[in-house]
């Protein structure tokens, strides 16, 4: 078995700590530290000097004594625990020099330890000196924090009560705005049912009324208005030539109306208002013109002899009356009829009949042809208005409809010019003493030789763009694509260049070309004929025959 070794331990080798003198080193240091900071300014208070300094030594000489017992008592642990190492590690057989060494190096870590921690209080008590102050100051900063927690409460507080109290305001004004709006709706709602009741009642009475007056009547005024109408909507620009009355003409309205219901005519009273205008435009005392009529009983047959416009008006609307009758006019709207009753009216009722014989009604040629034979058989220079339908139904808001039927009077005396050339016929009537160019010449002669200058349906013009003029400001042009008639006036455009340089009059049309009689046409009359809405085309002059 082998021997165990064992330690020896010397007694007088460990010395024991001097406590006392270890305490007086300490109170020496607390001493010293209590004397800086009594000369500290930051450690002063608003008490005695010498109150604050009894004070702070007091507490720091407790505060030292309570150091200097815990030191002693950790150094005297410190030292039993070495003392135990020791001890134990000689029993296993630890070298004593191992021991040591290790053992010195542990307390020496404990002993700077434990010096950082003391050089750290010391910094606390020279930073914050005393704990009075300290809590003081944390009590001031703790009520100081809980003002402003307070402020920004009551401030968050009252912004929630502010947008409570809007939203609330915000909700009452859209209500009575809501409700406002709604009484505003019903009061109109009331007000569209009141006139939606109002218009019913209306028709209804209408209807009454014009029930009562008949059903022929009911007829002839929807018949005149849908007629109207479409004129209206759908009417090329010949519609443009209606001429309102003047108000001359409007003030006798009472009494055209009176006598042209008494004289079974009442429907006409728009077509006597015409024929007033186109007589005297409704002034004078006889705005009819009716003192050579056979109904004047009362004053002489000669030129305005009737003094009394009124009586003027009722010797007028018998007249009228009796050559609608004798055209045998069903209604406003025949216009053929009363075509030849207006031109009855103006040569009278002689024509008429002679007119059904030889054409069975009005045309411009025999209206003519007619003028012509009354003013041979009476040795006159002429007789009536050869032009008197259309220069009366200018003014007569249904005269226009069927506006531009053409002529075939002057075709017929452009036809027997064909063949001519040189032009000398034609320059030298409208003046010229030498050669011109002679298209317009040509068409303006046709036009005299048919009293259509005189009248004032065709201008006298030897310049082209002189005659399209006369008919734009008439408001009688159409463009190239019109599907004219005959005697129209058709100009051209060689050159395309928009200025005209050539006219001539239109023979027929056949819907998709356009046959022509014009003069200079290679320097001498000829026919000729184009496609409708070709490029030569300028565009026509219409005469209102």
């Amino acid at each position: 078995m082998p021997e165990i070794k064992t330690r020896q331990v010397q007694k007088g080798t460990i010395k024991s700590l001097d406590r006392a003198a270890a305490m007086t080193c300490r109170l020496k240091d607390v001493q010293t530290r209590t004397k800086d900071l009594i000369d500290d300014p930051r450690t002063r208070s608003s008490r005695s000097p010498d109150e604050y300094a009894s004070n702070r030594i007091t507490g720091m000489a407790q505060d030292a004594g309570t150091d200097a017992v815990y030191m002693a008592e950790k150094t005297a642990t410190l030292t039993t625990g070495k003392i135990r190492y020791a001890v134990g590690q000689a029993q296993v057989g630890v070298p004593e020099s191992s021991v040591r060494t290790q053992g010195f190096i542990r307390f020496r870590k404990r002993q700077l330890a434990e010096k950082q921690q003391i050089a750290g209080r010391q910094r606390s008590l020279r930073i914050y000196p005393g704990s009075r102050e300290q809590s003081i100051r944390n009590f001031a900063n703790s009520r100081q924090l809980a003002r402003t927690k307070g402020k920004e409460r009551t401030i968050r507080e009252f912004a929630k009560h502010r947008t409570i109290v809007a939203s609330r305001k915000r909700s009452v004004q859209t209500y009575y705005l809501r409700k406002r709006a709604g009484r505003r709706t019903g009061r109109l709602m009331q007000r569209t049912a009141r006139r939606l009741r109002d218009l019913v009642q209306s028709a209804r009475a209408l209807i009454s009324t014009l029930s009562a007056v008949g059903i022929v009547c009911l007829a002839i005024v929807l018949v005149c208005i849908l007629f109207g109408a479409a004129f209206y909507f759908f009417g090329d620009d010949s519609s443009a030539n209606y001429t309102p009355v003047s108000p001359e003409v409007e003030a006798y309205s009472a009494v055209i109306s009176k006598y042209a219901g008494q004289y079974g005519i009442g429907e006409y009273t728009e077509l006597i208002k015409a024929v007033m205008m186109q007589e005297s435009g409704g002034r004078g005392a006889d705005p009819m013109q009716a003192s050579e009529s056979g109904y004047n009983k009362k004053y002489p047959h000669s030129p305005n002899s009737i003094k009394d416009p009124e009586y003027s008006i009722q010797c007028g609307v018998q007249a009228l009356a009796a050559s609608l009758k004798e055209a045998r006019c069903k209604n406003p709207m025949d216009m053929d009829r009363i075509r030849l009753a207006l031109q009855g009216y103006n040569y009278g009722n002689g024509y008429i009949s002679w007119a059904i014989a030889r054409d069975s009604g009005y045309t411009v040629e025999n209206a003519s042809d007619f003028s012509d034979m009354q003013a041979k058989k009476h040795g006159w220079k002429s007789y009536g208005d050869k032009q008197y339908p259309a220069h009366v139904l200018r003014y007569y808001p249904y005269g226009n409809y069927n506006y531009g039927i053409g002529n075939g009077k002057i075709v017929s005396v452009a036809t027997r010019q064909i063949g001519n050339k040189g032009g000398r016929k034609f320059w030298s009537w409208y003046g010229f003493h030498g050669r011109v160019e002679w298209c317009a010449c040509f068409v303006s002669w046709c036009a005299d030789q048919c009293g259509y200058i005189q009248s004032g349906t065709i201008p006298k013009f030897a310049a082209v763009g002189s005659g399209i003029s006369w008919f734009k400001s008439h408001h009688q042009w159409q463009n190239r694509s019109y599907k004219p008639s005959a005697g129209d006036l058709i100009f051209f455009d060689w050159g395309g260049d928009g200025s005209p340089d050539h006219v001539g009059l239109v023979e027929k049309c056949d819907g998709r070309t356009v046959y022509t009689i014009e003069g200079n046409s290679s320097d001498s009359c000829r026919r000729r004929s184009y496609p409708i809405g070709g490029r030569q085309i300028f565009g026509y002059g219409i005469p209102k025959y």
